[in-house]
């Protein structure tokens, strides 16, 4: 018996030992990740997503209008009602397909059909066709459309269109600015009225806006837009703990609610605020080992579950942004490179119910690793 309870404390005590041992190992020792190969966007690839928004910003059907109706003179086609932006399924993905076009001009001047593609914008966003969009906002029952995913993505077309040493996008530029300007205007009115954000992983997501809004303000110097922005942001997501980032994606999700936030407070504070913010606010990112799974698509045909592409893209995105300046958060970039990559293929294959709008989330991603 005393041979036997001898033998059982050896063993305990060299299972306590390996367990310390194992304790004792740095995070980056305890496992293996996987890493990904680096997303890269050249001409090949920017011919290829050229053709995706060149595909849709003409087409008028399907499309979901989004429209509340004050009168039977109200019920217009989409053509009529935004002979900007009315095609691409709708008016926020027609937007953002258009910054797509000048996002691959500006970046590949040889891009393949260039005149074609300008001469599409040119016609596309004319004077008279942005004052009729102008127009629209200031309707009755349409005044807060499109908030604020679709105000997003018109200043994040604007910040490009100004970013671009082109003179097409000079004319551009000009043609937009009275749609641009009142975009500016309904953030700042917006903004000190909305008591809480929205947290959710679809278009109105709070966060996603602030930051695209955030972006064109610091390109072209509005510090009015900047610092109502910077203010909401603050009272908003400034004393954030925990953010359960576990239980995402939703099942339709495209954005990241977490993410988006995480990235929005990065641009709006110091390196040191914003270390000691998000060692709060997501604590796990600071884990070498930290891994978060690609957001599974079981049907690319389905408008909704393939929304779930864009969250790859977006988390992407975000990760970059988390990991801009601060070594300690490179492992994150391996993380966003797996997203892209399980995502990209798709794309170009996709049915109309992707391809008309994760194109511009697949450009922004692949520009967001570049910069890093």
């Amino acid at each position: 018996m005393k041979n036997y309870f001898l033998f059982f404390l050896v063993v305990i005590i060299s299972s306590c030992n390996q367990s310390k041992k194992k304790q004792a190992l740095k995070p980056d020792e305890l496992e293996t990740v996987a890493i990904a190969e680096i997303p890269k966007l050249d001409l090949a690839h920017a011919n290829k997503l050229a053709e995706l928004p060149m595909h849709c910003i003409n087409i008028e059907y399907p499309n979901r209008l989004s429209q509340t109706l004050g009168a039977d003179e109200d019920l217009q086609t989409p053509h009529v009602l935004h002979p900007a932006f009315y095609g691409c399924f709708d008016w926020h993905s027609a937007v953002h397909g258009h910054w797509s076009l000048v996002c691959l001009l500006k970046s590949f001047p040889n891009l393949e059909n260039a005149d074609t593609i300008k001469k599409r914008l040119l016609h596309n966003m004319s004077k008279e066709n942005i004052q009729a969009e102008v127009a629209y906002f200031k309707g009755k029952h349409n005044k807060n459309y499109e908030r604020t995913y679709g105000w997003a993505w018109l200043l994040k077309l604007a910040e490009e269109l100004h970013s671009w040493d082109d003179s097409t996008a000079r004319d551009l530029e000009e043609n937009l600015e009275p749609l641009t300007l009142l975009i500016v205007e309904k953030y700042i009115d917006f903004l000190p009225k909305l008591n809480y954000p929205l947290r959710v992983g679809t278009h109105t997501n709070t966060a996603f806006g602030l930051s695209f809004a955030y972006d064109y303000a610091t390109t072209v110097n509005n510090e009015a837009l900047k610092g109502a922005i910077t203010t909401r942001a603050k009272h908003f997501y400034l004393l954030d703990e925990n953010c359960p980032i576990s239980w995402e994606p939703s099942g339709s999700d495209f954005l990241s609610p977490c993410l988006e936030e995480a990235a929005l407070m990065k641009r709006l504070l110091s390196k040191q605020e914003f270390l000691t913010w998000i060692n709060k606010f997501l604590p796990q990112l600071k884990d070498k080992n930290y891994k978060l799974e690609p957001g599974k698509v079981s049907d690319r045909t389905d408008g909704h579950l393939v929304h779930l592409d864009g969250v790859n893209f977006s988390r992407a995105w975000n990760f970059y942004k988390i990991a801009e300046g601060l070594p300690e958060f490179n492992h994150l970039k391996n993380i966003a490179n797996h997203s892209i990559n399980y995502s990209l293929p798709s794309i170009f294959e996709d049915s109309y119910e992707g391809g008309h709008w994760l194109g511009s989330f697949a450009i922004y991603a692949l520009h967001a690793s570049e910069e890093n």
